[in-house]
């Protein structure tokens, strides 16, 4: 099974974007791979800047630039009409464009009559035209981790980023596997899980994480909640895909509410970890949880502090806010049993 493979350096497009809200996948993909990006180009009105060298396409493609990565999300997921010439301006130059838009790159007859012409791609991170297989559930070699949440935006991404780096930082062999837009942006690979026929889940997870050295790490980036009546679906299918060996329970403190879902109350954390353990034992009977990664932002240092004791002290696991306090005491955890 392929999975979306995005070519580098990439030139970020920041368009007109008035805030990092609006910029927010350049922004991350700038913080996690800086090595990845060549340089920005901006529209006049725009007021973001993440001090790369300012590039116009020419330049870029003069440079080495290898895809036109648009880092910015508009009102509606809509591509405004006036970037239309300069997406085609900069196949004309070479480079493929990589989208995490809704719309679809592809369904534009202007931009896929270039891509023809030019023999550039169109990649439309949110869509997957690759193969798909079922499941299998059949064990494989290699040691996988993934984030699980309470709910939807809770910090997985950003905690399985900071787990594989202080994985890299420390020489333990590990892959980052990417499962929704901005992640995949970020590391130029993976499958946008939440755009796969429900059907080929599992599979799609389990050909994203392969067999691999028995000492390696797949660290699986989670998406949405089993608690969350949208997407519990999707959680469900990428947590037998995936087959963990390790879970880390993703969670913003003060939270109480599902992520639109009024109603919906967030689970008490033996919940939490009680059903995802016993869910994932489906596919993987020794799955354990390895951490919990919480988001403070909304408390002092010593609320934070004495959350994170409470929850260590009640579960007998690493807990750490990823931005606060960093993530070596799992990875310290993780090293220890091994």
């Amino acid at each position: 099974m392929s999975t979306i493979e995005i070519k580098t350096p990439y030139l970020l497009f920041l368009g007109d974007a008035e805030d990092f809200l609006m910029a927010k996948v350049a922004k991350g993909i700038h913080y996690w791979r800086p090595e990845k990006c060549l340089g920005q180009m901006r529209l006049p009105q725009a007021k973001v800047d993440l001090g790369l060298t300012e590039m116009t396409i020419q330049q870029a493609a003069d440079a080495g630039a290898k895809t036109f990565v648009l880092g910015l999300a508009p009102i509606g997921g809509t591509l405004p009409a006036n970037w239309i010439g300069l997406l085609i301006e900069a196949m004309e130059a070479g480079m493929d464009i990589a989208s995490g838009l809704h719309m679809r790159l592809n369904d534009i007859p202007d931009l896929v009559t270039v891509a023809k012409r030019t023999g550039q791609q169109l990649i439309d991170v949110r869509h997957y035209k690759g193969q798909l297989e079922c499941g299998t559930g059949l064990p494989r070699s290699g040691q996988r981790l993934l984030a699980v949440g309470s709910d939807c935006c809770v910090g997985k991404m950003f905690t399985t980023l900071a787990i594989h780096k202080a994985m890299q930082e420390r020489g333990i062999k590990a892959t980052f596997r990417a499962t929704g837009q901005t992640g995949i942006l970020i590391e130029g690979s993976g499958i946008p899980i939440d755009a796969i026929i429900s059907d080929f889940t599992a599979g799609a997870i389990e050909g994203l994480t392969p067999a691999n050295d028995e000492d390696h790490w797949d660290v699986i980036e989670g998406q949405g909640s089993l608690f969350h009546p949208a997407y519990a679906g999707v959680s469900l299918g990428l947590l037998h895909g995936a087959q963990a060996d390790v879970l880390i329970l993703c969670h913003e403190a003060g939270r109480t509410q599902m992520d639109l879902m009024e109603g919906y109350a967030i689970p008490e954390f033996d919940d939490l970890i009680r059903v995802n353990l016993e869910m994932g034992r489906m596919t993987n009977p020794n799955i354990r949880l390895g951490g919990i990664a919480l988001n403070t932002s909304s408390l002092s240092d010593d609320e934070a502090h004495s959350l994170m004791q409470d929850y260590a002290t009640r579960y007998g696991v690493p807990v750490v806010d990823p931005v606060r306090t960093g993530v070596d005491a799992i990875v310290d955890a993780l090293e220890a049993t091994q």
